[in-house]
């Protein structure tokens, strides 16, 4: 291993200039005058791992962005790693709260800046490296094949074809996913559970155009004032969904299993300072370590309509709009949380406004069990770069394809992120710590070496 270690170390600095080519292509999946940047990046992707030793790389169509797939294969009886990754980022929006341009990646305060720094382009290079200095020092014992996709951030919809349609290329033994975070770099940690996902989208019209709100304010419902209300009590003062059924398949932990969970160092002060906020809010009778890791939430993520430019312009607007998304826990049923979300919806509105419910992805949460070989092995690799045993951690996040890998594919995933909550993956001015990025890279090659001796 020290051979590996060496290479890493002595091309250091070379990797971070090899991420930065991949940070200043702009491949936004949710923007489809992006959609040339897709396929530039995916072709960048796969000319970088055939350069760092595989077999053969090449990009694949899909009825979206392409999917990159690569393999090296140095025994067809040895063990195969699949890994998991995306190369489509976030929006940046807004623009304006950028302290740095966010597709001219910079290096400030030992930390690297831009767009997918973290999530998720910074943490699949990780991948692509380590396997380079297994390849280059003759140290690779297992085969690994890379599966990088474009469509993460706006649900993997032509994955779930692709998988199907590639299940024989695809076959390995566990999948291998760096899209996480860890607690903190002094308390390391390994995530063994995903909150699944519903998104919906919303639209309540009224008029049949922009009213002129004083000779019809008052006479004629307003859509935005009835959208607010609507979004408004989808949550009660206890922080309860209040769709109903909402809860019927939610398990309630046990006591011993909340104390369990309770004991990741948390400190509440300093979750709120590094926020800049007054207090935390949420399902009562929870913790926050409880209600971002097993309980379900349901939030807004974006609402519009009528006037939101510089000036006045008095009006009713005839729309107004609204994403949504609900986090879900083990035994909830995306495709069923989006029926009664539509079902309620319909149910609260007035008969004043007509509304509009759309589901526009969603998946299932994900649970990896910390009995698992592959499980272990990514502990005893974490243990061996960080000197300490990590901590299994409950995410609040989604990654909504991973219960689809187990699924369709029939293969667990191991989720060993690098992460950490200071990197604003999601929020302008994201940005990935040189150490997370190094101790990444050098973690990897250990999973190889243990996973292959199980």
């Amino acid at each position: 291993m020290e051979k590996v270690l060496d290479y890493i170390r002595s091309h250091r600095d070379a990797f971070v200039e090899e991420l930065f080519e991949v940070l200043r292509i702009p491949s936004i999946s949710a923007q489809t005058e992006h959609r040339g940047d897709m396929v530039r990046c995916a072709e960048h992707l796969a000319a970088a791992l055939v350069k760092a030793g595989a077999d053969h790389a090449e990009v694949m169509p899909t009825e979206g962005n392409p999917v990159v797939f690569a393999e090296k294969i140095v025994d067809p009886k040895a063990k195969t790693v699949l890994v998991y990754g995306h190369y489509d980022v976030m929006p940046v929006d807004p623009r304006e709260e950028w302290t740095t341009e966010p597709f001219e990646p910079v290096v400030r305060d030992g930390r690297i800046w831009g767009r997918g720094a973290d999530d998720d382009k910074g943490q699949s290079f990780m991948h692509i490296k380590a396997f380079e200095a297994m390849c280059a020092t003759g140290q690779l014992p297992c085969n690994v094949k890379f599966m990088l996709e474009g469509e993460e951030e706006i649900g993997s919809q032509s994955l779930y074809k692709f998988c199907r349609e590639q299940k024989r290329l695809l076959k390995s033994d566990v999948i291998l996913v760096s899209d996480t975070s860890m607690i903190s770099m002094d308390t390391p940690s390994i995530t063994c559970g995903l909150r699944g996902l519903t998104y919906m989208q919303v639209e309540v019209t009224g008029p049949d155009k922009d009213l002129h709100s004083g000779l019809f304010g008052g006479a004629v419902a307003n859509p935005a004032n009835v959208l607010a209300r609507l979004v408004a009590s989808l949550v009660d003062d206890e922080g309860r969904v209040t769709i109903p059924g909402f809860y019927d398949d939610v398990r309630e932990l046990s006591a011993a299993e909340r104390r369990a969970l309770n004991k990741a160092p948390f400190r509440l002060a300093d979750y709120k300072r590094s926020l800049h906020i007054g207090d935390v809010a949420g399902e009562a009778g929870y913790t926050t370590m409880e209600r971002t890791g097993v309980r379900p939430s349901l939030d807004v993520n974006g609402i519009w309509g009528g006037y939101i430019e510089e000036g006045t312009k008095t009006i009713i607007p005839a729309r107004a709009s609204a994403k949504i998304s609900m986090r879900l826990v083990p035994n909830q049923d995306f495709r069923k949380i989006a029926k009664l979300f539509e079902r309620y919806f319909r149910a609260i509105a007035p008969r004043s406004v007509k509304v509009d419910v759309r589901f526009l992805h969603g998946g299932a949460p994900y649970v990896s069990p910390t009995d698992l070989p592959a499980y272990k092995a990514a502990e005893k690799a974490v243990e061996a770069t960080f000197g300490k045993k990590p901590l299994p951690f409950y995410s609040g996040g989604s990654i909504p394809i991973v219960s689809a890998f187990e699924e369709i594919l029939g293969v667990k995933s191991i989720l060993l992120g690098f992460g950490l909550s200071r990197d604003a993956i999601h929020s302008p001015n994201e940005s990935f710590g040189l150490d997370q990025f190094q101790r990444g890279i050098e973690t990897i090659p250990y999973f190889y070496r243990y996973f292959a001796e199980m």
